[in-house]
């Protein structure tokens, strides 16, 4: 049986833009459904289309799931000397 829903831990390691696959499993979507509502422009966020790729930012994501965006760190990760 294939796992569909990603846990919080899961959600926030992603990388600034996923794939289409697992961004379905964000929402409990299997891949076919993933395609047919992204095919059908009713996936339930922003997809981007790049060539015959499917792209989904992490931002899109995260506000379609009700996720505040997380903080950008600036400035040298360093402490002080």
């Amino acid at each position: 049986m294939i796992e569909l829903e990603m846990t919080m831990d899961e959600l926030l390691a992603l990388p600034v833009s996923v794939d289409l696959v697992t961004a379905g499993r964000a929402f409990g979507l299997g891949r076919t459904r993933a395609f047919e509502l992204a095919k059908a422009d009713e996936f339930p966020c922003k997809v981007l289309r790049v060539g015959v790729k499917y792209r989904v930012a992490r931002s899109a994501l995260f506000e379609a799931l009700g996720i505040a965006p997380l903080p950008v760190q600036t400035g040298d990760p360093r402490p002080a000397a």
